[in-house]
């Protein structure tokens, strides 16, 4: 079916919200690492792939380190890319942040074990008790390589083995959460993320029965409209479709716990936005006198806490459509 809805028919999400959304005190710093990936994913929002080369630079992973060391504030310092094991800067700074007994997520792809030279990342990951966080479209194996590519699947139900074998999934100190993905829509026969607590239940009894694996949480997230999924979306016209879909979905209830709240995301080059969606469409954070923000700044400043108001975009609906989706899955 052919899209029918026209961009202007959608409220503006800064309108439907009514106030500005206000930043709270930052607790997490989110680092994207930078586009490498030995994976080229349909729903990476990042569009990251094994010809993609940019990473951070020594300058800008000795800016983020000092950061990690100066501010106590921060309780929790998340890694992504790309692929982030792969990018520079990956283990100075996982070292860094756990130095400073600070929660680090690595989130890794899994398949990434399997490449030469990474093979010693489930004893490192074990070694610095880091979160693990994994995305798994699904728990049946011809969906995931739809999605991921063909292999992926089998690559990832051994990486999560090789993980329980070196206790995690039951040592409380080491998380494994795994990270749902629902297919993209090929038509306008949308639906939001299943009920996360099911849905879990339903990966848990597969994983244990057929690969006798164990894991911590399930996480369900929307598909953001933007990257290779609004690609997708545009190309099949249902992208304005999509974003309807999303809006009339909206619960103001998810707004008080969305992931922009309490983050700073930062890219490989050092600029500082309010998430990561606004990362990969550019919407730079600013300070008060609309200066561009960057971690130097932060150092000049001496202070994380100096963005008042969250930039918003409609793809906002995405993370407040239903029960809600972040990095660490339903919000309500």
């Amino acid at each position: 079916m052919l899209s029918t809805t026209n961009t202007s028919t959608i409220t503006p999400f800064a309108k439907k919200i009514k106030s500005p959304l206000a930043k709270d005190k930052i607790t997490i710093l989110q680092i994207n690492l930078g586009r490498k990936c030995n994976l080229a994913c349909t729903h990476c929002h990042v569009e990251a792939s094994p010809k993609r080369t940019e990473e951070l630079s020594p300058e800008i992973c000795d800016q983020l380190i000092e950061l990690i060391n100066r501010f106590p504030q921060i309780k929790t310092v998340d890694l992504t890319g790309g692929a982030p094991e792969i990018n520079y800067g990956f283990r100075p700074i996982v070292e860094a942040a756990r130095a400073q007994n600070k929660e680090v997520i690595v989130r890794s792809n899994l398949t990434i074990f399997f490449e030469p030279g990474y093979e010693d990342l489930p004893e490192y990951f074990a070694q610095h008790q880091l979160r693990v966080t994994a995305s798994l479209p699904c728990y049946l194996e011809d969906n995931v390589d739809k999605q991921r590519g063909a292999g992926v699947y089998n690559n990832s139900i051994k990486a999560l083995q090789k993980l329980n074998q070196l206790g995690y999934g039951q040592d409380p100190n080491l998380v494994v959460d795994l990270v749902y993905n629902p297919p993209l829509p090929t038509n306008n026969n949308f639906s939001l993320t299943p009920n996360q607590q099911k849905l879990e239940q339903d990966y848990k009894t597969y994983l244990a029965e057929h690969f006798n694996i164990q894991f911590n949480n399930l996480f369900t997230i929307t598909n953001i409209p933007i990257g290779r999924t609004k690609q997708f979306l545009q190309r099949r016209e249902i992208h304005d479709d999509y974003l309807q879909f999303l809006e009339t979905n909206y619960n103001a209830a998810t707004l008080s716990h969305v992931m922009c709240r309490n983050e700073l995301s930062i890219d490989y080059l050092g600029n500082v936005y309010d998430c990561d969606f606004n990362q990969m469409e550019n919407i730079i954070a600013t300070t008060e006198d609309n200066k561009k923000l960057t971690v130097a700044k932060l150092l000049e400043l001496d202070n994380l806490d100096v963005i008042k108001e969250i930039k918003t975009a409609n793809y906002c609906y995405g993370c407040t459509a239903g029960t809600g989706s972040s990095c660490g899955g339903s919000l309500i």
